[in-house]
């Protein structure tokens, strides 16, 4: 077999015999051959890599790691919970220091004393069938720890309302209503939060409220900020004296400067939605030296 070529620059015939055809057909089939050996070869590279991946002494050793973790967090819990217990016996010693009587009442109040005041009891025994803790057990220790901290935050709030109501600043104590509306009794304390829905810490209450509702001052005091700041928007802090600090978020329109001296009851701004808000509402906050006070245990025996 013969085949004819042609050159497009001399236009003259060139003749391959069968020998040529022959060893051009050698050659591709041997490229054809390498390019598949490559290609089966890295295959069995890349089926080798999962192999040795999942093989089972490495999967052994990566639940071994993970336990290793699992009993890290279940060993912080357990320091946790001893913490808790040392707390819970020096609030006791603190309280009975103090001279308070916690009044016995129904409801939630009772409820957190109820919760915290228990002995420091020594603990111990044989240990039989000891298992590590799963992700599941971690779950539920975290949850009912968290509930025994919220029990003891909500116990020391009412601790320190008594003190308070019963110390030389009781007669400067803010204690009435900012706004004449019902507030969020849930809104102090922790809750998800509006905007990121992470859980945080809300350090006031809640007011809704129409715009224009007159803010009034909770107590005597004298501003020491009327401003506009990105969280709060417009802001007016009022300080009673001796650390007590009062605060006024979201406001439309503030009716009092810097440095001016007010009355409980004088209005001193308008609810609005300004800063980091949803909508219309007042942000009231309550502080003693910097730290919030949760303003429901103030508010709850002096309501106007």
């Amino acid at each position: 077999m013969n085949i004819i070529l042609v050159s497009s620059n001399q236009a003259k015939p060139r003749a391959l015999t069968g020998f040529h055809v022959s060893v051009l057909l050698i050659a591709f089939i041997a490229l054809t051959s390498l390019v598949t050996a490559l290609i089966v070869s890295e295959n069995n590279g890349f089926k080798h890599q999962a192999i040795k991946v999942m093989s089972p002494a490495q999967l052994e050793k990566s639940i071994s790691s993970s336990q290793m973790h699992l009993d890290a967090y279940a060993k912080q819990i357990g320091q946790l919970q001893a913490r808790i217990m040392r707390l819970d016996a020096q609030n006791k010693r603190l309280v009975k220091l103090a001279g308070i009587e916690m009044k016995q009442s129904a409801g939630k109040k009772q409820a957190a004393i109820d919760s915290c005041q228990v002995e420091s009891i020594g603990l111990g025994g044989p240990l039989v069938n000891a298992t590590p803790m799963t992700e599941q057990d971690l779950q539920s220790a975290i949850a009912d720890l968290a509930a025994a901290v919220g029990n003891r935050d909500e116990y020391m709030n009412y601790v320190e309302a008594d003190v308070l109501q019963n110390s030389v600043l009781k007669d400067m104590l803010p204690n009435s209503k900012p706004v004449k509306v019902a507030y969020r009794s849930s809104s102090y304390g922790w809750r998800i939060d509006p905007f990121n829905g992470n859980r945080a810490f809300h350090e006031g209450l809640d007011f809704p409220a129409s715009i224009g509702t007159p803010i009034r001052a909770a107590g005597d005091g004298i501003v020491t900020v009327a401003v506009h700041t990105p969280d709060y928007g417009n802001l007016i802090k009022l300080s009673h004296g001796a650390g007590l600090e009062t605060r006024y978020a979201h406001a439309s329109k503030l009716l009092v400067k810097h440095g001016s001296r007010v009355v409980k009851g004088q209005i001193i701004a308008l609810v609005g939605s300004t800063g980091r808000s949803t909508g219309p509402h007042l942000h009231y906050e309550i502080r003693l030296n910097g730290s919030p006070l949760d303003p429901r245990k103030y508010l709850s025996r002096h309501s106007s």
